[in-house]
């Protein structure tokens, strides 16, 4: 059995004593200026290699931390980038919302002009039922803000439906497009009465409504006529746009005529309407509505 050899010196001591030794000879060659001789190369051999190894530590320490802080600048960069684009995204939105709003205004306000006659209350849409269209909807005015069953909403360009329920702070309104519809109306270009009936498979398929009971002994009525609320109806205020005739044809009895007509509301994005608060039973003479 090999005995331990005990007078074995720890690495680290030996270690110590090298660097100890080079910087012996470092600092004698710095001292005396050896720049040649065996103290000279012994500082190369021993301390030029050291010398390397510890600048290659050095630069590889200063690149990693240098990259680091520059990945750390990075990310800080794309999310201050990243933050200034949501920023001026929620201002574009704002702006297009904005401009949406003043568009409906400025319509709502030129109608107001259109059917000055007639005394109104602007509201908001906020709710309606599952269809794709505003047949029917839930405005936020009531009876406590003076509205009434009955009460022509008008917008867009023309007519849009009657209040049927009432709350103190909402109202429902049904559209002249829902199945349920219907309104005696009027063809401007010839004074003939005819009936305006809702038609969801209608609207979805041409964006129309259906136009019936038409008297047109002459032939007089043509696409492109407009029709109106006629002054027979006992509900809807006299001389409100509806739409304008696309089709006609005769009926098979040969005495009445049916068709189509183009609303000129647009029933898909209704957002603020103008209720009329005055009612048939007590309207004044609508405004007339020209082609």
């Amino acid at each position: 059995m090999r005995r331990k050899n005990r007078n074995k010196i720890p690495s680290k001591i030996i270690l110590a004593v090298m660097v100890l030794v080079c910087i012996i000879l470092l600092f004698t060659s710095y001292v005396v200026n050896f720049t040649s001789g065996p103290i000279h190369t012994i500082a190369n051999y021993l301390f030029v290699p050291m010398q390397k190894g510890i600048d290659y530590v050095g630069n590889t320490l200063f690149l990693n931390s240098e990259e680091s802080k520059t990945k750390e600048e990075l990310l800080a960069e794309n999310e201050e980038l990243r933050t200034k684009v949501n920023e001026l995204t929620d201002q574009v939105n704002n702006m297009e919302l904005s401009q949406n709003e003043l568009e409906q205004l400025q319509t709502l306000y030129k109608l107001d002009q259109l059917y000055g006659n007639y005394e109104k209350t602007g509201a908001r849409i906020i709710a309606k039922n599952t269809s794709n269209w505003f047949n029917s909807f839930t405005i936020n005015k009531g009876s406590a803000d003076g509205i009434d069953v009955d009460m022509n909403v008008i917008a867009g360009s023309g007519l849009v439906g009657i209040v049927t329920d009432v709350g103190t702070h909402y109202s429902v309104v049904r559209a002249i497009i829902d199945d349920t519809s219907s309104v005696s109306s009027l063809i401007t270009s010839t004074n003939d009465n005819c009936i305006v009936s809702g038609s969801l498979k209608d609207m979805t398929n041409d964006n129309m409504i259906l136009l019936s009971n038409l008297e047109d002994a002459n032939n007089a009525v043509k696409a492109g006529d407009s029709v109106v609320t006629s002054n027979i109806s006992d509900k809807y205020l006299p001389g409100l746009l509806i739409g304008y005739v696309t089709s006609i044809s005769d009926d098979d009895n040969h005495l009445t005529k049916s068709g189509k007509i183009t609303p000129v509301v647009d029933f898909k994005h209704l957002q603020d309407v103008l209720v009329i608060t005055t009612k048939k039973e007590t309207g004044d003479v609508g405004v007339e509505t020209s082609n």
